[in-house]
């Protein structure tokens, strides 16, 4: 999907295309595989590791809708043994908003920040 003109806002209180959004990236645990993603390369195993708590099945589930969504690539290694995943271009523009997001939630939230 190519990424329409910029439009400016509806000037109402409500954005379809935001909600849409919001209710994608905002889906449990779809913002921290984004962000670790936002980091990096990496391979199903390393995504569990650093994501504390996801389940096996759930990031199966998620990583089939943010590709599904255009926002990560599954990419096979040589020999086709192993593959990664990455953002694409589509996913990669979010990257700022997780990195601001990131920085309200360690000044905001009574959460310590860990050394990722």
């Amino acid at each position: 999907m190519t990424p329409r003109a910029e439009r400016p806002p509806t000037g109402g209180p409500f954005s379809q295309a935001f909600h849409e959004a919001a209710e994608l990236v905002g889906r449990r645990w779809t913002g921290a595989i984004l962000y670790a993603l936002a980091h990096g390369t990496h391979r199903f195993s390393e995504l569990k590791r650093t994501v504390p708590g996801l389940s096996a099945r759930m990031l199966t589930e998620r990583l089939r809708e943010l590709e599904s969504a255009g926002l990560i690539a599954r990419v096979a290694n040589e020999g086709g043994a192993r593959s990664h995943y990455v953002l694409t271009a589509k996913g990669d523009e979010l990257r700022p908003v997780l990195i601001a997001l990131n920085r309200w939630a360690v000044r905001w939230t009574n959460v310590e920040p860990s050394n990722q």
